[in-house]
């Protein structure tokens, strides 16, 4: 499948497109790739989503555990090759267990988790699966991740939808990221 929004020439750039450059190179990512090669067809938006990426990744109070295995049961429910190649590594990394990876790789549960990933893993697979969490684990969410990390958490699920929407829609080329665990195909 074609790319359907490759990279622009930065001949091409609008105005407002240098400066969507300019604000995400110049931040903790240091250069446009991904979901930002499509998204900068649409500069306002991409420089607000990139601030909300950023705080997630960068400023959140999740523990990163979390935070990357959330973002790999978004890839593995869209089925978003990108974010599980430039993910998979980052979340093995951040100490998610590797069997856990596999099984949210083939698009099974994972066996049981410790606290918190066991929390963040059923929060993200509710809203995924419902848009809701029951009460019993809302409850479970704010002892264990606090108000601040039940919303980062949930707001993780949503923002990484959005990427992967909008990869999957333009095709988005996953480039020759090599993920040591691979996601099925589904």
């Amino acid at each position: 499948m074609r790319d359907r929004m490759p990279q622009l020439p930065a001949t091409a750039l609008t105005p407002a497109q240098q400066e969507a450059v300019a604000a995400i190179t110049a931040g903790p990512r240091g250069e446009l790739f991904g979901p930002f090669v499509p998204l900068l067809r649409s500069p306002g938006a991409m420089v607000r989503l990139q601030e909300v990426g950023a705080h997630l990744r960068f400023g959140s109070i999740l523990p990163k555990a979390v935070l990357e295995m959330a973002v790999l049961q978004v890839a593995r429910a869209r089925n978003q090759v990108f974010e599980w190649g430039y993910h998979c590594q980052l979340a093995l990394d951040a100490g998610v267990p590797r069997e856990v990876v596999e099984d949210i790789a083939a698009g099974r549960e994972p066996g049981p988790l410790a606290e918190p990933l066991a929390t963040g893993y059923a929060v993200v697979a509710g809203v995924l699966a419902d848009n809701d969490i029951p009460d019993e684990l809302y409850d479970r969410a704010l002892d264990v991740l606090g108000e601040e990390g039940l919303i980062d958490v949930i707001v993780c699920a949503g923002y990484y939808t959005t990427l992967a929407m909008v990869m999957n829609a333009t095709r988005t080329d996953a480039g020759a990221l090599s993920p040591p665990v691979e996601m099925s195909s589904s």
